[in-house]
């Protein structure tokens, strides 16, 4: 499956789309629709619920997207938070100046400087794809969206350009109000908006990104997780010393001298992607970056990466990144407010684990991975709980007596579930709808469920997505039929 072909799949099941669609869109900005919607919510909730809800010591919050200079200046962005733009002289094209070089061939570190660019643009003789004309001075670009604020539009603001920065501006208050006991993690479920210069590949890179993550506030000394129910697990994972793909388990791994705390949210984060969302193993892996490569502010950065057809292989969805006390000491040198934590008699500024996963990459992930289109029958092939619909309650025929057991039926599961009714066109074409978007049971009420004199009065057909098998259940049973299949199993 390509790009376009996806995009297809996703505005004809109501996925997702450009926004401002009927004024043509705009690059990098996408609404999601009424199955979209609920698609990305699953997702939301399974990741709150795995990352964040099974620890006590972990708590969502929410912050403002609105952020005034001062922070920004302090955490490095408004300094550093820079992609490299070159444009054509000639049709005025802006280019990112490492994916074009990417594109042209020419391969340069992430953070590769503007003169290392100009360096690279005149060795290789490189030209403006779009019209074959020269190409200028690289400079640097900062990719916050900055916004004037006030009556008089005096003061200087930005939007977020990454959730993480609301849990380190909060950590001060959270900390003191539960009790300042370590580890202590916060989680946001929110969006960042970065300018990019060159928006492409559908829902990978945007100016409005939805983010999941979750920091970790700990004490370097004492941050010791149970590694014991993992030590059997090997991870795909390329190392920075070797490039080159190895299963690892985690005693491998910290043998290697990377930390327990690193290699155990290693661990978890795998069993995420391989258990719950089922990922096949030869489609995940942890990249680690290193030198220009990997953020200043990061001693341990691996990013977690898909093998995502239509972006052309393993893309980044996510990352682990140990980034040490460089953020709770910028804002509190910036805030003249001290940061410091108590134990046992010392005082130390925390060390944060950021687990970072963009919401958008990782649900065109799920579609790019499970939808098959093959012998005319389209399916996406998600797990049960995934899906925006647990199930449809399909009325066989245009009848008093089932029509009313259907509604019945419906009201009674939507308590519960998640439940799409359909009573129009033929039960094969309604079958093919429910596959499309991901639905797992079609129960499908017959003549046979009203008729008391029938062996199966009141009894449905369940219609399994993936194998197509029927099953007659017991309406009394119903429920706990769809619930045993929708549990989520963590562990």
């Amino acid at each position: 499956m390509n790009i376009e072909d996806l995009l297809g799949y996703a505005r004809r099941t109501g996925m997702f789309w450009p926004a401002a669609e009927i004024y043509g869109g705009s690059a990098g900005l996408y609404d999601y629709g009424h199955i979209g919607a609920m698609l990305k919510r699953r997702f939301e909730n399974l990741w709150l619920s795995y990352f964040v809800e099974r620890n006590q010591n972990y708590f969502l919050i929410d912050g403002t997207t609105l952020f005034p200079e001062k922070p920004l200046v302090a955490s490095g962005h408004a300094e550093r938070f820079n992609d490299v733009l070159i444009a054509c002289k000639k049709c005025k094209t802006y280019y990112r100046a490492d994916v074009l070089l990417s594109d042209l061939g020419v391969h340069l570190n992430e953070g590769a400087t503007p003169v290392e660019v100009d360096a690279a643009v005149s060795a290789n003789d490189l030209k403006c794809p779009k019209c074959g004309g020269p190409l200028g001075e690289a400079k640097p670009f900062n990719m916050m969206i900055d916004v004037a604020l006030g009556p008089d539009r005096s003061d200087h603001g930005y939007l977020r350009p990454e959730t993480a920065q609301s849990a380190y501006l909060n950590f001060y208050r959270e900390y003191n109000l539960l009790r300042q006991k370590l580890p202590l993690g916060l989680a946001i479920i929110g969006r960042a908006y970065r300018n990019e210069i060159s928006p492409r590949q559908g829902l990978y890179r945007l100016r409005e990104l939805i983010q999941a993550e979750l920091q970790i506030f700990f004490d370097e000394l004492t941050f010791k997780p149970d590694l014991s129910s993992y030590t059997d697990s090997g991870m795909s994972v390329v190392p920075y010393e070797t490039g080159k793909l190895e299963s690892l388990t985690p005693d491998d791994l910290v043998s290697r001298g990377y930390p327990a705390f690193y290699v155990y949210h290693m661990a978890i984060i795998d069993r995420f992607y391989r258990n719950v969302l089922g990922v096949p193993d030869s489609k995940f892996r942890f990249l680690e970056k290193g030198g220009e490569d990997k953020a200043f502010y990061n001693r341990i950065h691996m990013d977690i990466e898909i093998n995502v057809e239509s972006w052309g292989g393993f893309k980044e969805v996510g990352g682990l990144h140990y980034r040490g006390d460089y953020d709770l000491t910028s804002h509190s040198k910036g805030s003249n407010k001290s940061m410091l934590a108590k134990s046992n008699g010392r005082e130390f500024m925390p060390h944060v684990l950021e687990l970072s996963f963009g919401v958008d990459r990782n649900l065109w992930a799920q579609l790019d991975l499970f939808f098959t289109n093959a012998d005319g029958r389209q399916v996406l092939s998600l797990k049960p709980y995934m899906a925006p619909y647990s199930a449809a309650v399909l009325p066989l025929q245009n009848d008093n007596s089932i029509n009313g057991t259907s509604r019945d039926l419906f009201l009674q599961l939507s308590r519960k579930f998640r439940i799409f009714y359909d009573s129009s066109g033929s039960i094969g074409k309604r079958y093919a709808r429910m596959d499309e978007i991901g639905t797992p049971y079609c129960i499908t009420v017959d003549y046979e469920t009203v008729d008391s004199n029938s062996k199966n009065f009141q009894t449905v057909t369940v219609r399994k997505r993936d194998s197509r098998e029927q099953d007659r259940v017991k309406l009394s049973e119903l429920e706990n039929y769809l619930q045993a299949s929708l549990v989520i199993e963590f562990d």
